[in-house]
């Protein structure tokens, strides 16, 4: 059997499989159900809006900002907080006005959010289920802290495109394209795992190949290739071992992997997910770095 015909078919079994998962767990949610899933798993909101100490997340401070996200020449990022609460988070805005931030970086004054929220992939979210999100942060313990200003040293764009229209997600019965989605509108993988150029671009012709560093309290940690090179990526890991390096931070040899990959979020991601995951990141032509 050749590989192509080979894909082919582990395609259509991964499709069956997880058109059988989302028929008991999916399909099942309420939207707030979903939006929980989403903000608190796979799109790891938490990740970047929950302050954090030396021992991990400040309790009673849940999605409450104020946690430098990036501090680089080019700017001082910091994490709004995004709680209800009316006076310091978002609970004085319209549910179109928080949709809007979040997928189109426009604030209820007409600002615009500036990186790292990765609007541009964001602008890729389907309609249900960035309802479904809306619905979940105005369901938060509303938080009252005060999130210092991000710092811009570079021009932001008046706006990342035009007004998003209708989005629907891919079918679910297409794992590869789901997968896709999954890894990009939602949880944005390929916004850390995709090198730049000079300038801040990112480098479409090398999806997935890694390269970039992000420097924290752990150190660097450089983003790995996780395209489907069978030298320096995927291509020669098992499905079992990409699983746990997405769950569990330990690499196929061992190694602790470091943040800011979401592993606290991402152990929790369903089965279904994570086969669409890996079905896309299969699917991923190989680059070698």
């Amino acid at each position: 059997m050749t590989r192509q015909a080979w894909m082919r078919l582990r395609r259509g079994v991964l499709s069956l499989a997880i058109g059988w998962a989302t028929m008991f767990g999916a399909a099942a949610q309420t939207p707030l159900e979903r939006g929980r899933y989403l903000v608190e798993t796979i799109a790891a909101c938490g990740n970047r809006h929950t302050p954090k100490g030396p021992n991990g997340p400040l309790p009673g401070k849940a999605l409450a900002g104020n946690w430098v996200v990036e501090d680089v020449p080019p700017f001082r990022a910091v994490a709004p907080n995004i709680t209800p609460d009316r006076t310091t988070g978002i609970g004085g805005w319209t549910d179109v006005q928080i949709a809007r931030a979040i997928r189109e970086g426009i604030r209820p004054d007409g600002s615009v959010i500036g990186p790292p929220m990765p609007i541009g992939l964001y602008r890729g979210l389907a309609d249900d289920d960035l309802a479904a999100m809306v619905a979940y942060l105005r369901s938060v313990p509303a938080v009252a802290q005060v999130a210092e200003k991000s710092t811009y040293r570079i021009p932001l764009p008046t706006a990342y495109g035009p007004p998003v229209g209708q989005v629907a997600a891919p079918s679910r019965s297409d794992a590869v394209a789901y997968g896709a989605y999954l890894a990009g509108p939602v949880a944005h993988c390929i916004e850390c795992h995709t090198p730049m150029f000079e300038g801040g671009r990112r480098d479409t012709t090398k999806v997935g190949a890694g390269g970039q560093a992000f420097a924290g309290p752990w150190g660097s940690a450089v983003a790995a290739n996780i395209t489907s090179s069978r030298t320096s990526g995927l291509g020669a890991w098992t499905d079992a071992e990409i699983e746990r390096a997405i769950r569990t931070g330990v690499s196929r040899d061992g190694r602790r992997l470091h943040p800011p990959m979401a592993f606290a979020q991402y152990r929790d991601i369903s089965a279904a997910d994570m086969m669409a995951l890996i079905a896309y990141l299969r699917s991923l032509p190989p680059v070698e770095r």
